[in-house]
């Protein structure tokens, strides 16, 4: 694949790209047992039109069931499935009593709402996309029942699939406590990954290493940091994860200070995480840990996290801090009301609203025939707007080819399958599907494909495959000519939205450390660290994102890779000027020098990509101590 992306355009290679790893055997049994059942339960007690409504509420959160804790789960399946039915009762009502026109302009403002929401993360984008989709189902899928009843089934399909979540244990959690296998796989994640950091230090694998320690890092945060109904941990295994993650921050400091030096650490430094990793995963203790050599001053920071790790792991600690910073509102607003905001508002809003316009022209055309079903285009055109799934060519390629792949498979299916068993037998199994489907999006729309097409069969519309080809052309075309229109706001708004919070968050974190006052405020170093190195990733894939675009959208994102290369190399080296003050209160010339050279690049980076520098954040010039 390597090979074949050297010698192919980005947008294409991005296209024939698919994620790897295990299958997802959990997530398997719970897309099995989601909307098939559910499906089936209603169409025995004589209301299929309902079991329709779950199931698709249940389909739409079997494709946000992602691996992680049992708490973040509730979070990114709970919050878009409420989303969901807010759509669905909005749509619902609105295509039983405005006009074409009036529901047009009301579903593409509610795309602009929506749009502009996503902007603040992915569970944000997921309400959204799920907001926007229901509305499109509610207006076009007519069924006998209320809007209300439609909103209260499609959250308890959703809901079903959350009760799976939360009350099936994941394969392989034999250790502890299995409500907290997610969480300890994530805190075991992130020693493997200081492990790994040091391993790689002085070779050319490290930079990766140290994005792979920071990706452990968040993903750890992430899945610690979900919802509860107290402000802190409530159980004695909980307050232990926390203090193992809060001990592994010390640890991935004084690794990344420890790649910054670039010198080969002692294998034996190597063993110690790799132990506690192993510690965190089977709720044992660490046995003696070997130390590293005390020879210089990341050294001496490795070998104190270690011996700070065994205490709290053979102890326990008290430490139960995510160092993280909940987002206030008005950091929430300025996101929705900034340029990325603004830009994805708009294009979802004219993407959906013209989804929405030319659906309703074919349908007063009769171009469906005698069943109004016309929620595909829009629908369509929401999952082919939204970046979260790659390149914009390479989603319109993917949803074009996944499509046409799963009209005709469902054509056969149709044509062999009895009615209505053989329908919900392929609703169920395309549910088991979808978890190991989502490594690639055509592999995710032909499931989704021949499961939504089930779902409308098995509620009495006839089969419908190849106008849903011919209708999600029309939605590729549509957002192709959408995605290129050059006056919708500052082009690449998003990449630099997020490039300049990353900008700020590094310069928060340089004046923390800089200042003599604070350098004693560990916790608030590390929560700034984090903050800085999130934030730094969060740009960086949305750098990757827009280099895989189109020449024509590609370039709006020109130098901002060089920039978000220089902020990591900047954070890397305020880690090891931490670390540094830590151990004798002095930088070094080769500090002073290294940060006043980045901030030099950085600035003149900054002024070629065009990004603006707000009066009052010009970063500090540390003097030599």
């Amino acid at each position: 694949m390597s090979r074949l992306s050297a010698a192919v355009p980005p947008w294409l290679a991005h296209a024939l790209r698919a994620q790897r790893g295990p299958v997802p055997w959990s997530a398997v049994v719970r897309g099995a047992l989601a909307a098939g059942p559910l499906l089936l339960v209603a169409v025995l007690s004589g209301r299929t039109s309902v079991g329709v409504v779950a199931a698709l509420g249940a389909m739409l959160a079997g494709i946000n069931d992602r691996p992680g804790s049992r708490r973040t789960a509730v979070r990114r399946l709970g919050v878009p499935a409420l989303a969901g039915a807010g759509g669905l009762l909005v749509g619902s009502y609105a295509g039983q009593h405005v006009g074409a026109v009036t529901l047009t302009l009301l579903l593409t403002v509610l795309g602009l709402l929506a749009g502009a929401v996503s902007a603040v993360g992915p569970v944000a984008s997921g309400a959204g996309t799920q907001l926007l989709v229901a509305a499109a189902i509610g207006a076009g899928m007519p069924l006998p029942e209320p809007g209300w009843q439609r909103a209260l089934f499609f959250v308890g399909g959703a809901g079903w699939l959350l009760v799976l979540r939360l009350a099936l244990p994941t394969p392989g959690a034999i250790a502890g406590d299995y409500r907290f296998d997610g969480e300890r796989d994530a805190v075991g994640g992130v020693y493997d990954a200081v492990a790994a950091l040091l391993e790689a230090v002085g070779g050319p694998d490290a930079p990766g290493r140290r994005v792979a320690l920071t990706a452990a890092l968040d993903h750890a945060q992430d899945a610690l940091g979900g919802p509860r109904l107290r402000p802190y941990a409530s159980s004695a295994a909980e307050r232990r994860l926390h203090a193992q993650y809060a001990a592994a921050l010390p640890l991935a400091e004084a690794a990344t200070a420890l790649a910054w030096a670039g010198e080969a650490v002692p294998a034996r430094a190597v063993e110690g995480p790799r132990r506690l990793a192993v510690a965190v995963r089977t709720s044992t203790h660490t046995g003696p840990l070997p130390a590293p050599a005390r020879s210089a001053p990341a050294l001496r920071a490795l070998d104190d996290a270690l011996l700070h790790a065994a205490d709290t792991f053979d102890r326990g600690g008290d430490d139960s801090a995510l160092h993280t910073r909940r987002r206030t509102a008005t950091s929430l607003a300025r996101t929705v009301l900034g340029s990325a905001g603004r830009e994805y508002g708009l294009r979802v809003a004219l993407c959906f609203g013209a989804g929405v316009a030319v659906a309703q022209a074919l349908h007063h055309a009769r171009w469906y025939g005698s069943h109004a079903h016309w929620y595909w285009l829009p629908a369509t055109a929401v999952f082919l707007v939204k970046p979260d799934l790659g390149p914009l060519a390479s989603r319109v390629i993917c949803r074009a080819a996944g499509t046409v792949l799963g009209a005709v498979l469902f054509a056969g299916f149709a044509a062999l399958l009895p009615r209505p068993a053989g329908l919900v037998a392929l609703v169920a199994l395309c549910g088991a599907l979808i978890p190991v489907a989502t490594r690639h999006f055509a592999a995710q729309t032909a499931v989704v494909t021949v499961l939504v097409l089930s779902l409308v069969m098995v509620g009495g519309e006839p089969g419908a495959s190849w106008s849903r080809i011919g209708e999600t052309l029309l939605a590729c075309a549509i957002v192709l000519l959408v995605g290129h229109l050059p006056a919708l706001g500052q082009r690449g708004g998003g990449v630099r939205a997020r490039l300049t919070h990353a900008a700020e968050a590094a310069h928060v974190y340089l004046a923390h450390v800089l200042d003599d006052g604070t350098t004693d405020d560990r916790a608030g170093r590390w929560t700034l660290r984090r903050e800085a190195y999130r934030a730094l990733a969060e740009a960086r894939a949305s750098i990757d994102l827009a280099a895989a675009e189109l020449p024509a959208l590609a370039r709006h994102a020109e130098g901002t890779d060089e920039v978000a290369a220089t902020l990591e190399r900047l954070v890397d080296t305020t880690t090891a000027c931490a670390v540094q003050l830590d151990d004798n209160g002095r930088l070094t010339p080769e500090h002073t020098e290294r940060i006043t050279a980045l901030l030099d690049e950085l600035a003149e980076g900054r002024e070629r990509a065009g990004l603006v520098v707000k009066e009052g954040q010009a970063l500090p010039v540390p003097l030599a101590g």
